[in-house]
């Protein structure tokens, strides 16, 4: 038996179709959006219409842009020279909000994985060589996850790179902080002490 009006029904549906989103949450977030003031709402759907229309992949670096080049390409102030290669615009966001990074990306959207039959032509690997080809890149740095098929894809891209005169890098993998060692799984022990530094 419906107990809501079609409307609100059909609404409840579409939100269950949103990740980690169950039907308990759908219908408090329906409820939420009845109650909400028209213009909460009706932004709301602009937002989301307008994701679908405006959002495109940068046709330089394949991150999410409201452009044809995105905001970190197109800034000056960005070091040219340090590129940190990346498996999905998440990633890249992820490494933006740590601070850590000043130089600019490549976004492969995806990673090697020849048991699901994702080779170098699926992702963005051509892309990125074109790009160490035609600008002045000194450092490649990589940083995909340390599952089997980002361990894979970094060693691709190592050994395709390696042909060119610049410095070829791997983000550090280990413990992280305020972690206890006891409680860390072995491969993020192994990868620790194998990434271990002088201080």
């Amino acid at each position: 038996m419906n107990y809501y009006p079609i409307s609100i029904s059909r609404l409840i549906r579409q939100l269950c179709k949103l990740p980690s989103i169950g039907e308990k949450s759908a219908e408090r977030l329906a409820l939420y959006l009845l109650k909400a003031p028209e213009e909460e709402a009706l932004e709301l759907s602009r937002c989301i219409s307008g994701l679908k229309e405006k959002i495109k992949v940068c046709s330089k670096c394949f991150a999410l842009s409201d452009n044809e080049i995105c905001e970190i390409c197109n800034d000056p102030a960005r070091d040219s020279g340090l590129l940190c290669v990346v498996e999905t615009p998440a990633d890249m966001i992820a490494i933006e909000k740590s601070g850590a990074f000043t130089g600019r990306y490549h976004v492969l959207q995806g990673l090697l994985s020849p048991m699901d039959g994702i080779g170098p032509e699926e992702i963005r690997l051509k892309e990125l060589i074109q790009r160490v080809d035609n600008e002045t890149i000194k450092e490649v740095v990589i940083a995909t996850g340390t599952n089997m098929e980002g361990e894979t894809t970094a060693s691709y891209i190592a050994e395709t790179l390696s042909q060119y005169p610049l410095k070829i890098s791997r983000i550090a993998s280990g413990i992280p902080m305020g972690g206890e060692v006891k409680y860390v799984d072995q491969v993020t022990l192994k990868k620790a002490m194998e990434a271990r530094r002088d201080i």
